[in-house]
C-alpha cells in the first residue's frame, strides 16, 4: 500500500512539474509582469487552479471522499485576522519577489537544472522546521 502512494505522489509530482513548465509558471519573467501588472498570464493560470480546487473539493464531497483519518472531506472557514493575513501574506510575497518563484515551482526549477535554487530550497526546509519549532508559541 505505501509503494502504491508513493508511486501516485511521484506522479502526480511529474504531472504538476509538466504543468508548471508549459505554463511557464516557473519563469521568472512571467512572475515578474505579474506583479508589474503587465500581464495576465499568471492571474489566469492561478484562477484556473482556483476553479479547479474549488471544483475538485465539491466533487470529492459529493462522492464521499474521506480524508486519511477518515473524516469527510469539508470546508474549512478561517477566522479573518487581518495583522496575521497582512504579516503573513507579507512575507510569503517578498519571498516570492526577492526569490523570483513561490514554494512550489522550487523543484521544477532545480528539475530543469537551476541549481541556484538549491540555497532557496534548504531555505524553504528550514524555514518550515523553524515554524515547526515555535509554532506552539504563536497566537493560532
Amino acid at each position: 500500500m505505501k509503494v502504491k502512494r508513493l508511486i501516485s505522489f511521484f506522479l502526480t509530482g511529474i504531472l504538476f512539474g509538466i504543468i508548471m513548465s508549459k505554463s511557464e509558471a516557473i519563469s521568472w519573467f512571467r512572475i515578474h509582469e505579474m506583479f508589474r501588472f503587465e500581464s495576465f498570464h499568471m492571474y489566469g493560470i492561478i484562477g484556473v487552479a482556483v476553479i479547479v480546487g474549488i471544483i475538485t473539493l465539491r466533487v470529492w464531497k459529493l462522492m464521499g471522499f474521506r480524508t486519511k483519518d477518515g473524516d469527510e472531506v469539508r470546508n474549512y472557514v478561517m477566522p479573518l485576522n487581518p495583522k496575521r493575513h497582512i504579516l503573513a501574506g507579507t512575507i510569503f510575497g517578498l519571498g516570492w519577489a526577492l526569490i523570483g518563484a513561490c514554494p512550489g515551482p522550487i523543484y521544477v526549477l532545480l528539475g530543469h537544472g537551476f541549481l541556484i535554487f538549491i540555497p532557496v530550497l534548504l531555505g524553504a526546509i528550514a524555514g518550515t522546521w523553524f515554524y515547526a519549532m515555535i509554532k506552539k508559541h504563536l497566537p493560532h
